[in-house]
């Protein structure tokens, strides 16, 4: 005789129950000490790599340090806010139109990237930035951070009875529109977007294979657009199969000198040569290269090994989360994190063409350091609320 839902349901929260056995609640601290060495380690090697830069053309060696500075103070005030915020009214319906906070963000960034079409800055070929007044930002880090709880809610109110097929349109077609805008605009931003979307459907599917059908359809389709596609996109394929020969390859050609010539204790804290006007705007994307040249392969071991410590806290915040939709909040926020930095470490690396995505929390910026850690206060406030839950 088939099982009742009620009897499913049943079993599904013992087999959650099972797996927070052992895990701590509270508010995790160890997250948040993680999180600010990341940054503060970031905020060192920005100023390591971008003093010679900005006292060339700012006559000011702390011109870039100053300015991450302010962004890592904005970026520590939406983390505070983030974590006291009751994220169970991001899924609250509103009177009498029944409408939530998610819904009306996820219109929101639907706005914002059609805004930066219209008004938005070229930089590099990509589309990226819009100014309102004196402030200039990145929509597309919004765009991630409210993509991600728009697919965590869907997930969690899409009915049982739903075949994964039928569940996986109702997510992803609404979906595609944020996604395209994005993907016209900066594609890089876009295949992140996808895979962490994608990472929070696998993870609370019951059935793995739509999902897997999709990704691969995404994958193949994005292939080609990259690869039989015109303009600057085009022109970083051709880089990438062969930067020594192409006259817009010195940043991969100088970046993989820098991992080169660091070897396994690297030349110094500081001593970096290619950032000494050979590598263009080193305190951006391409900061693991100066970190591999001044620290060497243990210092980039170290950046890597402090991802994957704040990819397992917010792994065992999502474990012991009191619900569905917080524990699908994690995990997207987890893939955000991953996908964001493999990806950066794949360009530096020359394994995959150029992008433009910053390595998380490190890389010089305010939008992506701003939103990111305000991410990481929404994934705080939910191992807080655990806390609570537990009586502790």
């Amino acid at each position: 005789m088939q099982a009742t839902r009620a009897e499913r349901l049943e079993r599904r929260e013992r087999r959650i129950q099972k797996s927070r056995e052992g895990v701590e609640g509270g508010f995790d601290y160890s997250l948040l000490l993680i999180t600010f060495c990341i940054v503060g380690f970031g905020m060192l090697m920005i100023y390591s790599a971008s003093s010679y830069s900005a006292q060339v053309k700012y006559d000011d060696s702390t011109f870039f340090l100053r300015r991450q500075a302010i962004n890592v103070l904005i970026g520590a005030v939406a983390m505070l806010l983030a974590t006291k915020f009751n994220y169970k009214l991001f899924i609250k319906p509103f009177t009498p139109l029944r409408i939530r906070l998610v819904q009306l963000l996820f219109w929101f960034v639907v706005g914002l990237q059609g805004a930066v079409l219209m008004q938005g800055g070229s930089l590099n070929g990509a589309n990226r930035w819009l100014k309102i007044g004196p402030v200039s930002f990145q929509p597309s880090e919004i765009t991630k951070v409210v993509l991600i709880l728009s697919v965590a809610y869907y997930m969690t109110t899409i009915p049982a009875r739903f075949s994964e097929t039928k569940k996986m349109l109702r997510i992803f077609v609404p979906l595609m529109i944020p996604l395209l805008l994005v993907a016209k605009e900066d594609l890089s931003s876009a295949i992140v977007i996808f895979i962490t979307a994608f990472g929070i459907c696998i993870v609370a599917a019951k059935k793995k294979m739509p999902y897997f059908v999709m990704l691969g359809a995404g994958g193949f389709f994005a292939t080609l657009y990259v690869f039989f596609g015109k303009g600057f996109r085009a022109e970083r394929i051709a880089i990438w199969q062969n930067p020594e020969s192409h006259p817009k390859g010195t940043q991969i050609v100088h970046g993989l000198y820098a991992i080169a010539s660091g070897g396994v204790f690297g030349a110094g804290l500081g001593e970096s040569m290619q950032k000494l006007g050979f590598l263009p705007e080193p305190y951006n994307d391409m900061i693991f290269s100066v970190i591999c040249e001044e620290l060497g392969l243990v210092g980039a071991g170290i950046v890597i090994l402090m991802f994957i410590l704040l990819c397992w806290r917010i792994y065992l915040v999502a474990m012991r989360a009191p619900d569905l939709f917080s524990a699908l909040i994690c995990v997207g926020v987890l893939f955000h994190i991953a996908s964001q930095a493999l990806i950066n470490i794949a360009v530096v690396t020359n394994t995959i063409p150029s992008t433009g995505i910053p390595l998380p929390l490190i890389s010089y910026g305010g939008s992506s350091v701003i939103f990111m850690m305000a991410e990481i206060g929404i994934v705080l406030g939910i191992s807080a609320k655990t806390g609570q839950r537990e009586g502790r």
